[in-house]
């Protein structure tokens, strides 16, 4: 797969959607890529991260791909976060289960890639997520974080 592509957020969803700079396509689901640390030497500034949110009725848009109306409070997106937490902590295969688990119950539209939401750089995440993403170690996952879209687990990619 040919290089460019970049994280840009959405102006009229406010969500990540990927970008080609060399094609001009863009997508919502992430791009396969050889591997996750393609071209990430290149560009010491960004990052690459996946993500598990879980949408509440106080995010910007209660909605996804599994629930057109999402009715549940911010404290219940938290303990269902804290769920998957545990089961994470509990793997034996960390990454692979924080793949799983974004797979099938995400509220992003990177679930169909693991949560992989691709490299990015800073100021093109929601300021939250964008400093806990640059603050973790390669592997390494976040606590709970919250923003205007939701509460999100972060995993690290390169």
């Amino acid at each position: 797969m040919s290089s460019g592509w970049e994280v840009r957020m959405s102006n009229s969803k406010g969500l990540p959607y990927f970008f080609n700079a060399e094609t001009k396509e863009s997508r919502w689901d992430a791009p396969r890529r050889a591997s996750p640390k393609e071209d990430i030497d290149a560009l010491p500034d960004q990052i690459r991260a996946s993500h598990l949110l879980v949408k509440h009725r106080g995010s910007r848009r209660p909605s996804s791909w599994k629930e057109s109306n999402i009715t549940r409070t911010k404290e219940e997106a938290i303990a269902v976060l804290e769920q998957y937490q545990r089961e994470i902590h509990a793997a034996s295969n960390k990454a692979e289960k924080f793949g799983q688990l974004a797979r099938e119950h995400s509220d992003c539209s990177s679930h169909s890639a693991d949560g992989d939401l691709g490299i990015f750089g800073r100021n093109q995440m929601q300021k939250p997520f964008e400093d806990a993403a640059f603050a973790l170690q390669v592997k390494e996952i976040s606590g709970i974080v919250s923003t205007d879209s939701g509460v999100h687990l972060i995993m690290r990619t390169a």
